[in-house]
C-alpha cells in the first residue's frame, strides 16, 4: 500500500511524526509512506493553492520532501512530482495540533490537503487532535491520535464508503481531548457550527507606532448541537464526518427557483 502524507503545521510538526507512525503501521512491511509538508507552517490557509507563484520543493531524505506551499499544493507535488505520476492508495493530512471541528473545517489547511486529494480522485482522511487541559498536562498531547489512529484508518480504509463521483468523499477526524485509556470509541456525526463563537481581529500597535491586526478566535470548547462533531469530541468520542467539496446548498435550489420564478 503507498500512502502520501501532509499536514499544515509544517514539516517538523510532532503530529507529522505521529501520522507518519499511523501510516506506517497501515501501510503495512511492504508498503510506501511518502511525506510532502509545508515547509513553514499553514495554518488556516484552507484549500488555497499557489497559483500565481510558484513554490520550491527540497528533497530532506527518501520519500521525505518539503515545499513553501500550501497543504493542498503538497498534494499536488506529491501526485505529480515526487511520485511521478504513482498514484498513492491513500491520502492522510495531519495530524493537527488542535482541533477541525465545526466551524474550524471551513478554515483548516489539514482539510484543504485531503479535500484536494478527494478532488484528484484518491481516497483521503484528514485527521485532528483536539486539544484541552488532559491532553495539555499529558506527556504526550498526541496519545489519543497516536493510540487509536491506525485502527480507525485502517477500518475507514477497509469499510468506509469511497465512491468515484465527481466530488468524492472524504473524511474528517477528530480526536477527543482526553487520554487514550479514556477514548469512548468513535461516532459517525454531521459537522456541527459553534454558536456565538466567531473568528475576529483584534488591534495592536508595534513599538514603531504602525497597527496590526491580529486574527483572534473564540472559545474551542463550546460544544455544537447533540450528535455533531464538537459535542462528541467533548463527550470523549472520536467523531468521523463524510465531506465534500461541493459547496451547492442543495436544500434551497427548488424553493429559491420558485421564488426567482
Amino acid at each position: 500500500m503507498r500512502i502520501l502524507i501532509t499536514n499544515d503545521d509544517g514539516i517538523e510538526a510532532p503530529g507529522l511524526k505521529v501520522l507518519t507512525e499511523i501510516a506506517t503501521e497501515v501501510a503495512g512491511p511492504d508498503g510506501e509512506v511518502w511525506t510532502v509538508a509545508p515547509a513553514f507552517e499553514q495554518s488556516g490557509v484552507g484549500h488555497c493553492i499557489s497559483y500565481t507563484r510558484p513554490m520550491m520543493i527540497s528533497k530532506l531524505a527518501e520519500r521525505r520532501y518539503a515545499t513553501e506551499g500550501s497543504p493542498a499544493d503538497c498534494v499536488l507535488a506529491g501526485l505529480y512530482d515526487v511520485l511521478e505520476g504513482q498514484r498513492p492508495d491513500l491520502v492522510l493530512s495531519g495530524v493537527n495540533r488542535g482541533n477541525n471541528s465545526a466551524d474550524n473545517a471551513l478554515y483548516s489547511g489539514t482539510l484543504g490537503g485531503a479535500m484536494e486529494a478527494a478532488l484528484q480522485g484518491v481516497p483521503a482522511i484528514a485527521l485532528s487532535q483536539f486539544l484541552g487541559p488532559l491532553v495539555f498536562d499529558a506527556p504526550d498531547m498526541f496519545e489519543a491520535a497516536r493510540v487509536h489512529g491506525a485502527a480507525l484508518v485502517r477500518r475507514l480504509w477497509e469499510n468506509g464508503v469511497w465512491d468515484d463521483g465527481d466530488y468524492r468523499v472524504f473524511y474528517n477526524v477528530n480526536f477527543p481531548p482526553v487520554l487514550a485509556a479514556d477514548v469512548k470509541g468513535h461516532k459517525v456525526v454531521a459537522q456541527g457550527f459553534r454558536k456565538d463563537c466567531y473568528f475576529g481581529v483584534e488591534p495592536h500597535h508595534a513599538p514603531s507606532g504602525r497597527r496590526f491586526l491580529w486574527v483572534k478566535g473564540g472559545p474551542q470548547h463550546t460544544p455544537t448541537a447533540p450528535g455533531t462533531d464538537a459535542a462528541v469530541n467533548l463527550d470523549g468520542y472520536i467523531s468521523v464526518t463524510p465531506m465534500r467539496a461541493d459547496l451547492t446548498a442543495h436544500d434551497v435550489l427548488s424553493d429559491l427557483e420558485a421564488r426567482l420564478g
